[in-house]
Parts: structure tokens; C-alpha cells; sequence
């Protein structure tokens, strides 16, 4: 799996202008850029039109760049992403498979999943087993209608379903990402929600405003803590290695190879992290 960041992925609607191209020098990981619920239907075209002119000089990015187009049979969405230059699509509320197997004939582009629908997420090991699969991502507000589940604080309700999303992913090596926080006025809630998602083992967090990335960046990256505990282990493991051991000790705990893979998976993203931002390919 890639050791790429993806701890804040921005939706900005298609239609927006001005948000389109203040989008480009946030410091968010990813951006969405929305053809679906963000944008009216009697504004799709126009949207189209926007997004192309923003967006056709964006070859050299910081961050990943990706569309969500308005259905899986709207050709003119894929035709427009076939002349931007994109990392991926996102699809809506995928269901199979076979799904997936129509929108390949209609892009090579990395394909991002919407799990959003409660068939979604009883056929998500399905769907990430597909090769062309970048990620899955939790759309909680329409599951949560489907589901007739409430909205309440540490989202309970959810909770099964988002860890099936969860497991899907990490079972074929796919990134995952949890769902919007619609309430831009409460911050300790979406902190709340970002560290759930976080010890759930998402890596990151769609977001709907920009003054919530340096929170779910801050998050979903690995602390000063972790990073540090990480580097002990790898030392440890590898002086034990050097004399012929299977196993390490560190303050009286056991360290095995699993406890060393995960060690290297979080130095990795802590580098990726750190490294420049300075507007190179994406």
C-alpha cells in the first residue's frame, strides 16, 4: 500500500470558481473537485466549463488531484477527465464489482469508490478487490439516511459500518478514508471524529472547508511520540537481528516482525509528511 499522505482530502464544488483556484495552495493532500452533490443539475455544464479552465494547468501539483463525477453512465464527466490532468476519478455510490467493470472502459485513470449505500458496504471486499481500486471512502451522510440511523456523538450507529469499509481496504492494500464532519461551527466534535477515525485506522478525513485541514493534517499524521517509539523499535530490532535473534525487547516488551513492519509503515508516512511541498508532479 502507498505510503502517500492522504490525511485531509477537500471537496470543492465544480461550479466555484474562486474556490477552485484558491484550492491549489491550501496544504491539504488531496483535492476532490465535485461533479455530484456539490453542484445543481441545471449548473453541470457550467461547472464542466470551470473546472476545465481552472484545472488544465495544474501538471505540477502538491497535492493529488481527483474528480468526482456525477454518475457512472454521464459521459460527458468522463470525457472531461480524460482531457485534465487527474490522479483519479471518484465515483458515487458504488455497489459491485461490475460497477467498476463499466467505469474501466471508460477511463484508465485510478479509481476511487464511494461507500455510501448499506449494499455498498456488504459487497466493499468486493469492490476493493478490484485491481484498478486506489481507495474507499465512507460517505456517512447517505449511509446514515439509508441506514435511518442518527446522528449522535461518537456515531455508534456507523461504527459497524465504517469498520467493514475499514477492513475491505486494508484486506486488498487499498487506501481508506472516513467520511465528512458537516458541522463547520464545532471544532472539538471534528477533532473528536478525526482522532476516531484515526484509532479506527483510516488515513484520513474527506473534508468540506478548507479551515479544517490543519486539524485532520495534524491528526492523521504520526506524532512526535509515535515516530520516536517507531525509530526504538527498528534499532532494537535490528541489533537483535545483528545477533541472531527473533525477537527484540524494548522497556520490557516483546517486539516481532509485525510490531517492526508497523514501525517502518509509520516512519514512511512520517516522511512522506515531512517532505517538501514545492509544487512538484503529482
Amino acid at each position: 500500500m502507498s505510503t502517500r499522505p492522504r490525511r485531509s482530502m477537500l471537496y470543492v464544488p465544480g461550479d466555484k470558481a474562486r474556490a477552485l483556484e484558491k484550492a491549489k495552495t491550501l496544504p491539504v493532500d488531496s483535492i476532490i473537485i465535485d461533479l455530484e452533490d456539490a453542484v445543481a443539475p441545471d449548473r453541470k455544464a457550467a461547472a464542466r466549463d470551470a473546472i476545465e479552465q481552472a484545472v488544465s494547468g495544474w501538471e505540477k501539483r502538491h497535492c493529488e488531484l481527483i474528480l468526482r463525477v456525477g454518475g457512472l453512465r454521464i459521459a460527458e464527466d468522463f470525457a472531461l477527465a480524460a482531457r485534465l490532468p487527474l490522479d483519479g476519478l471518484l465515483l458515487p455510490k458504488v455497489e459491485s464489482a461490475a460497477m467498476l467493470a463499466e467505469a474501466e472502459t471508460r477511463t484508465s485513470l485510478a479509481l476511487w469508490c464511494m461507500i455510501e449505500t448499506p449494499l455498498g458496504v456488504l459487497r466493499a471486499g468486493e469492490i476493493a478487490g478490484v485491481s484498478s481500486v486506489a481507495g474507499l471512502i465512507a460517505g456517512t451522510n447517505d449511509l446514515a439516511k439509508d441506514l435511518h440511523a442518527r446522528h449522535v456523538p461518537g456515531r455508534a450507529p456507523l461504527l459497524p459500518a465504517l469498520a467493514s469499509i475499514l477492513l475491505a481496504a486494508r484486506a486488498f492494500g487499498r487506501a481508506a478514508i472516513d467520511g465528512v464532519y458537516l458541522d463547520l461551527d464545532d471544532a472539538e466534535g471534528f477533532e473528536r471524529d478525526c482522532m476516531q477515525g484515526r484509532d479506527m485506522g483510516f488515513d484520513g478525513k474527506t473534508l468540506v472547508h478548507p479551515s479544517t485541514i490543519d486539524t485532520a493534517n495534524r491528526i492523521f499524521a504520526p506524532d512526535a511520540g509515535e515516530i520516536e517509539r517507531a525509530r526504538s523499535i527498528v534499532t532494537a530490532w535490528d541489533a537483535a537481528r545483528a545477533q541472531g535473534l527473533g525477537v527484540a525487547r524494548i522497556d520490557g516488551q516483546m517486539v516481532e516482525q509485525l510490531h517492526v513492519d508497523d514501525a517502518r509503515r509509520i516512519l514512511a508516512l512520517a516522511d512522506a509528511v515531512a517532505a517538501p511541498r514545492n509544487d512538484s508532479a503529482a
